[in-house]
């Protein structure tokens, strides 16, 4: 049996709710075959949006959601998404999947999204292709009082006369492959050039420079100490680490599932050595990390289009427990992390949703996002957990409070055993009783399909916390009490 401490007058600090924002990039079936039906379409839609998609993302309570991209950011002019007669251009993806982007979904479609699931905006900002000041006229739209400037007026005959409230912005994205192939200090250069223009608008903004991709620390030594002269706008350090895949999505081993929940345990690590590079220049205060894609990258082809949408992927337990490690490292290191952002969120990575014609499913990843939802904006506390050494007999927890309310998020990382803990207070006693919400499955290869898609869902239980907890092999538990 393993004791798990829980020691309530140690916080760590407050979660920030970002850390649990997701991802929307126009790439594969994310937009066209997922969020977006279109207004007339058969398929029931809010201003042209998947309803029932809209309804289950706005319940998880979705703190911010970046857009438009990822790389296709870095082939994207912000004005082929306004106004009427939009132009069909070839997407960053084009090549892939023989898509093109019809720019139908714009900014001011976007942002309706985001006020219909009650999320911030985070836009990715092409670095690569354009100037400084074009992006300082996007947010000028975007930005500018009523009536206040040119840009501001063709905002209001495009529909819209009140400013946004667009709150994080990126300069840039993956400037050291797909957005440039740009040395560190070439990138420093530029993002010192884009920072200057953007701060200068209307508004609060956080700017987020491109960080490094996974452990590429020379990424960090090279940029992070460029920044200084601009670190009174820069308020980020916007880091990527894709855990990868082990064997088939859905038919994995054993074995394959222990491997990739040690290249997903492997952020803690990025987090860890990043951060100490960022402290080491004495830029913490201006490059907080922005993990604003993580994941797992299965092989495509095994979701329910089978190849038609690129990355397109099924969602098991792995995944889910996936989900479970990594957002339990971004809250046990909420002083380091800012905000993070799932990728992607529809029919591709390792999302939410799956979506097709009529058909709208949820996956395990959702359900660990419902289940830690309450996490948002609440102060972490320390918990530590005895016999705890053995990677495939661990667990994996944190736990935070908010209003007088607690909640222990505990993922159980073997495939094979059953794990018991004993909670222990430190602090104060425990209470006699607790609600428990549990997602599990005898077959850890299970996953929802348009056939059946409550194959996987959370059962919620009544228990009394001061009693041994079991948690099945490659269970997800939360415990608010």
């Amino acid at each position: 049996m393993k004791k798990v401490y829980l020691v309530y007058p140690e916080t760590k600090g407050t979660i920030a709710p970002e850390i649990y924002g997701h991802f929307s990039e126009h790439i594969g079936g994310v937009f066209y075959d997922g969020l977006w039906v279109g207004r007339d379409s058969d398929i029931p839609n809010i201003r042209g949006f998947r309803k029932e998609l809209v309804e289950k993302l706005r319940a998880l309570h979705p703190p911010v959601l970046r857009w438009p991209g990822g790389c296709f950011a870095e082939t994207y002019d912000w004005r082929d998404g306004i106004g009427e007669n939009r132009p069909v251009r070839r997407n960053w993806w084009t090549p892939m999947d023989g898509r093109y982007e019809t720019n139908a979904v714009g900014t001011h479609e976007f942002l309706d999204l985001c006020e219909l699931i009650g999320a911030q905006p985070y836009f990715a900002a092409n670095l690569t292709g354009v100037t400084p000041m074009h992006i300082r006229d996007w947010m000028d739209y975007c930005l500018s009082p009523r009536g206040s400037t040119t840009l501001a007026l063709e905002r209001e005959k495009n529909g819209r006369a009140e400013p946004w409230d667009i709150p994080f912005w990126g300069v840039g994205n993956e400037n050291w492959g797909g957005g440039g192939m740009m040395r560190p200090e070439h990138y420093a250069d530029e993002c010192r050039r884009f920072a200057t223009l953007m701060s200068n608008v209307s508004g609060r903004v956080e700017l987020y420079a491109c960080g490094s991709n996974g452990a590429d620390y020379s990424w960090t030594h090279g940029v992070v100490p460029q920044l200084a002269p601009v670190k009174g706008f820069i308020k980020g350090f916007a880091m990527h680490y894709y855990c990868g895949h082990a064997g088939d999505p859905v038919a994995f081993t054993n074995e394959e599932w222990d491997q990739q929940l040690r290249q997903a345990s492997r952020m803690e690590e990025i987090i860890t050595h990043n951060w100490n590079i960022i402290c080491g220049h004495g830029m913490q205060e201006s490059c907080r990390l922005v993990v604003d894609e993580w994941g797992c990258w299965h092989p495509d082809g095994s979701g329910p289009s089978k190849g038609y949408n690129l990355f397109e992927q099924q969602s098991t337990m792995r995944d889910a427990m996936v989900s479970a490690l990594t957002l339990n490292i971004f809250n046990n290191h909420c002083d380091k992390v800012r905000m993070a952002n799932a990728a992607q969120l529809v029919n591709n990575l390792h999302c939410c949703f799956l979506a097709a014609g009529e058909k709208c499913i949820t996956t395990p990843t959702y359900h660990v996002f419902d289940l830690y939802k309450e996490h948002q904006g609440a102060q972490a506390f320390n918990v530590a957990v005895t016999d705890n050494e053995v990677f495939e007999s661990s667990v994996t927890v944190s736990a935070s409070v908010k209003d007088g309310k607690k909640l222990l998020t505990v993922g159980n990382l073997s495939c094979t055993e059953e794990a018991v803990l004993q909670l222990c207070a430190v602090g104060e006693e425990l209470p006699e009783t607790a609600v428990l919400r549990l997602l599990a499955n005898d077959d850890l290869h299970a996953h929802n399909t348009f056939e059946n898609p409550e194959a996987v869902r959370p059962v919620e239980l009544t228990v009394d916390p001061r009693q041994p907890l079991h948690i099945p092999a490659g269970g997800i538990a939360a415990l608010r009490f």
